[in-house]
């Protein structure tokens, strides 16, 4: 039998891992790990491919998700949220977000993975509020009440429609008087053809205040809301305007917040407490 025998020299050793390496079938790499490959001559390249171009995961969860309601704030937060997550109540402006890959006792997370409960106002309160203290006329507020008597409570929408269409009905009468009652109501008296000697009189009796059920936020439920009833007479002119100014509204949008806050605080895990203020800043 006959054996070659190779040269033992760095030149002879290093041409036959060369060409060891060149009879080797080209192999696809694996996603996912870190590969060494060999260059030939002694010389080596690490190839990561463990990043998510690579592998189409992300290396971890990310950004910030908004939700409207209560109840998709603690589905959201039941899927991605553990003991560790930290949440927040703002009622400055009045939000509350979760944290959900906060800092541990002990180690550092990213607190990139967020989700945060921004509340809308409901068209009901928005439209109460546009109008708050504003005077308007009698045909314009009439139409205001017809537009929102869903909202009334006391008077009825009943006795408040009643009254919509008598300011309707007396737009181009000429309003003289006004009285107010023992009841807190006020009375206005008023001549329907003033170039009559005997023009047609009347009276109208408004509330002193109004009830009403209103939502500030959209999912949450209905606050009682009082409005008192503003008024200005013209006795020159003979012209009535009329309107509302809607008592502390604030108290109710922060009663409001607060009842949110307990049904997050209520519905999370207890081993984690709603804090008051705002998660710090992404570094």
């Amino acid at each position: 039998m006959t054996y070659t025998t190779l040269e033992a020299t760095a030149d002879g050793t290093q041409a036959i891992i060369d060409v060891a390496q060149a009879a080797v079938a080209p192999q696809a790499l694996e996603p996912g790990k870190v590969h060494v490959v060999a260059l030939g001559r002694g010389q080596f390249q690490q190839i990561d491919l463990t990043g998510p171009q690579h592998t189409g995961i992300p290396a971890r969860k990310s950004g910030t998700t908004v939700v409207r309601d209560v109840d998709s704030f603690l589905e959201y937060f039941d899927k991605h949220g553990d003991n560790y997550s930290e949440v927040y109540a703002d009622v400055e402006s009045r939000t509350i977000t979760a944290v959900l890959d906060a800092h541990t006792a002990h180690d550092a997370r990213w607190s990139g993975h967020r989700l945060e409960l921004r509340l809308r106002a409901t068209s009901a309160w928005k439209a109460w509020m546009g109008s708050d203290n504003e005077l308007m006329s009698q045909a314009m507020f009439a139409e205001f009440i017809e537009d929102n008597l869903v909202d009334l409570v006391e008077p009825n929408a009943a006795t408040m429609l009643e009254l919509a269409q008598s300011f309707e009905a007396t737009t181009s009468a000429e309003f003289q008087s006004s009285q107010r009652l023992d009841s807190g109501q006020r009375r206005f008296s008023f001549v329907e053809d003033v170039q009559a000697k005997a023009g047609a009189k009347g009276d109208i009796v408004i509330p002193a205040t109004l009830t009403l059920a209103l939502r500030p936020f959209e999912g949450c439920e209905a606050y009682k809301v009082t409005a008192r009833f503003r008024y200005r007479l013209d006795r020159q002119k003979g012209e009535l305007r009329l309107g509302f100014k809607i008592e502390r509204p604030e108290d109710t949008l922060a009663a409001a917040f607060e009842d949110i806050r307990t049904l997050v605080d209520n519905g999370i895990s207890e081993e984690i407490a709603v804090l008051n203020g705002t998660p710090a800043h992404r570094c």
